[in-house]
């Protein structure tokens, strides 16, 4: 179940964000350098956001670690159905996990990670990869926070090949 952040938390300003996403998603180079800037603006976008990055279909049915920006991960491959991120690939839906605590099926990044929401980035109902954001904080996300970054991996899909 998402619940709300605190009343005195700062909720980011996701209309600017959004503006910078495009930016850097409409910028030159190749598109896993702007992932890994993209990664960095939403590491600083929000006190909630302690790791982000992208997890991209490697092969089918696996998933491959790709930009990130927070603290080293040894999951650097997961198969779809393990864990949040896996099951939001076998899904193909957004999981928000408030209390990673609560769930069985978690695989553990670091000690520190209390909640973690999964956006899968979807071409045609194909799962291309996913936006992964862990929180160091109990129930941080909020229905805007998902909103957006549903916005975020749908304009990421897109540019995908």
């Amino acid at each position: 179940m998402e619940t709300q952040r605190p009343k005195d938390a700062q909720q980011p300003d996701f209309s600017a964000l959004l503006l910078r996403v495009e930016e850097i998603l409409g910028g030159a180079g190749p598109l896993v350098d702007r992932l890994a800037a993209l990664c960095s603006l939403l590491r600083g976008a929000a006190p909630h956001y302690d790791w982000v990055g992208f997890y991209l279909v490697e092969s089918p049915g696996w998933l491959a670690l790709g930009p990130f920006c927070g603290a080293p991960t040894g999951h650097v491959h997961i198969p779809f159905g393990l864990g949040v991120c896996g099951q939001a690939a076998q899904r193909a839906e957004t999981l928000v996990v408030q209390d990673i605590a609560r769930e069985s099926n978690y695989l553990a990044c670091s000690v520190e990670v209390r909640a973690e929401i999964v956006v899968p980035l979807l071409r045609e109902g194909e799962v291309l990869g996913e936006l992964d954001i862990d929180s160091h904080r109990l129930a941080p996300f909020t229905p805007a926070d998902r909103a957006f970054l549903e916005t975020v991996a749908a304009r990421v899909a897109r540019l995908m090949t």
